[in-house]
């Protein structure tokens, strides 16, 4: 039997109280977008709205997001015809919970500029086809904020992941926030809020969450600490260290004022490049790699925007925080970890969590992580080293939720307070300066070479084996400048050099453009290759 009062289904123009809002929101997997979808329908409902919410899931390995979508009308009496799916060009509000799904929206025609507000995390989830990059495969965030800009009504963007992390609760309350704090609806913040206190669970942290991003989007956030304040030093030397000795706090201090000091454009990365450096090892450490980086920007000036500088901080940072065993077994022994990995297995209270490790250790490891001496005592004797590594070279499963798996990487990690006297070290820290030598002395007669030197320090990471291919590629490409001597397109060719070893895992590539630059000759040229 038909209602006496028909259904509308309202079109643009249509009065307030006849008008469909439609919102959509995009997530992957693990980010509550269904939370965040059921919250919105609370909102609505509680505003005297009739709404219905969808959901369209998306497929696996982030080559697409699941698709929760939102309509909502005055309760006028009359029963309003909802679609089950977003239409191009149909859509008042659409939410992204990562940077490049907002892109996603906008390329299906979701997002029009004289309708849509839309409202996305400014964060990055790297996509499958960027993860088997070699090199960096990441596409690009800013033409996405560009074309955001130029595609919707209204963009509203920053980190609502940090913000949700901060405050230890998921995103879909930071998005939440965002929506409320943008008056895209007309619900009061109070109805929100609401919304998030039925649901019963973790309501403190969503809406700490909620509030953050709330004010955020309304532009009344507090400012953010400046380089040095104790808020900063807490975040690299952890809480517990802050509160300790007042030593340690006053030596990040110390270090955070050389920065200071420092060309404006070169202080974002050498201040990134300190905390994790000294989050790797300690604060003289950190006092290292600022004397390092000070040689750099004594050669540096204004006319190159300082890039030679901003290059130094940043590859000074990673070498001087390469991965051994010791690194390995402190990483996995944080408590931090211990969280992530409990909320990505979403463990719940009262669980118990079994955690095995998988190691392999060779023998260059494991000389690695003896004192210099008696390290390369073994390497220089075959016969030794080869005994010993029938021994040492298996695979091992290590139960870190057990007491005694625990220990022995807990005792491995702690092994860092004596890591300056082990092979290990001296082996890349004179590995370090040779190629830091190299790219400074380049830096008077050809400054952009100077520059490309220090950015090939990309092609060395990982651990083991993969270290030991990531350094063969790294010299091969430095092997060609007595080949590129005197040519004024020598940065070029290193650069795609490096382009090419980052691009092709055997190295083939790689192996074709050294005989091209081969063929060359020495002698300066005109023209990039």
């Amino acid at each position: 039997m038909l209602d006496a009062v028909p259904p509308f289904r309202a079109k643009a123009g249509a009065q307030d109280d006849e008008r469909v809002i439609k919102l959509a929101v995009l997530a992957v997997g693990g980010q509550g977008g269904g939370v965040l979808a059921d919250w919105i329908t609370d909102v609505a409902e509680r505003n005297g709205y009739v709404a219905q919410s969808t959901s369209v899931a998306g497929v696996a390995q982030r080559t697409g997001a699941t698709i929760y979508y939102v309509e909502m009308a005055r309760d006028t009496g009359r029963l309003p015809v909802f679609a089950l799916s977003p239409s191009q060009g149909d859509v008042d509000i659409l939410i992204a919970a990562e940077l490049m799904e907002a892109g996603r929206a906008i390329i299906r025609g979701f997002v029009t500029p004289e309708r849509t507000t839309l409202i996305a995390s400014s964060h990055r989830i790297a996509a499958v086809s960027e993860k088997i990059e070699p090199g960096d495969g990441r596409a690009s965030s800013s033409k996405v904020h560009a074309t955001a800009e130029a595609a919707s009504k209204r963009f509203i963007a920053f980190d609502m992941e940090k913000i949700a992390a901060d405050n230890g609760s998921m995103i879909s309350a930071s998005l939440l926030g965002a929506l409320a704090g943008s008056d895209a609806l007309p619900f009061t913040r109070e109805s929100y809020e609401q919304a998030i206190g039925a649901g019963g669970r973790g309501v403190k942290a969503s809406l700490a969450a909620f509030g953050a991003a709330f004010d955020r989007a309304r532009g009344t956030a507090a400012p953010a600490s400046k380089p040095g304040e104790p808020a900063v030093a807490e975040s690299v030397l952890g809480a517990g260290q802050v509160s300790g000795p007042q030593s340690l706090l006053q030596g990040w201090q110390v270090l955070a004022a050389r920065i200071d000091l420092m060309p404006v454009a070169v202080r974002d990365m050498a201040l990134r490049g300190l905390r994790k450096v000294v989050d790797y090892q300690d604060i003289a450490y950190g006092g290292e790699y600022l004397d390092r980086l000070d040689k750099a920007v004594a050669l540096d000036n204004a006319g190159h925007a300082h890039a030679l500088s901003i290059a130094a901080a940043k590859h000074l940072a990673n070498a001087l925080c390469y991965d051994d065993m010791i690194r390995v077994a402190d990483l996995k022994t944080r408590s931090t970890r211990d969280r992530r990995v409990r909320k990505e297995v979403g463990v719940k209270e009262g669980s118990v969590l079994q955690v095995t490790e998988y190691f392999h250790p060779r023998i260059e490891e494991f000389c690695g992580t003896l004192p210099a001496g008696l390290g390369s005592y073994i390497e220089n004797r075959p016969k030794l080293a080869a005994f010993l590594d029938r021994r040492i070279n298996h695979g091992r499963r290590i139960r870190t939720d057990s007491f005694a798996g625990f220990a022995a990487l807990w005792f491995i990690g702690g092994l860092r307070r004596w890591r300056r006297s082990l092979l290990r070290h001296k082996v890349e820290m004179s590995h370090l300066d040779r190629w830091y030598a190299l790219a400074l002395a380049h830096a008077s007669r050809d400054y952009a070479l100077a520059v490309e030197i220090l950015n090939c320090r990309r092609l060395i990471k990982g651990y083991s084996d993969t270290h030991v291919r990531a350094q063969s590629k790294f010299d091969r490409v430095l092997s060609a400048l007595p080949m590129l001597k005197g040519r004024t397109d020598a940065a070029d060719w290193i650069r795609r050099l490096r382009e090419a070893a980052l691009k092709d895992e055997k190295g083939d590539m790689l192996d074709g453009a050294l005989k091209t630059v081969a063929t060359l000759g020495p002698g300066p040229a005109t023209g990039a290759p």
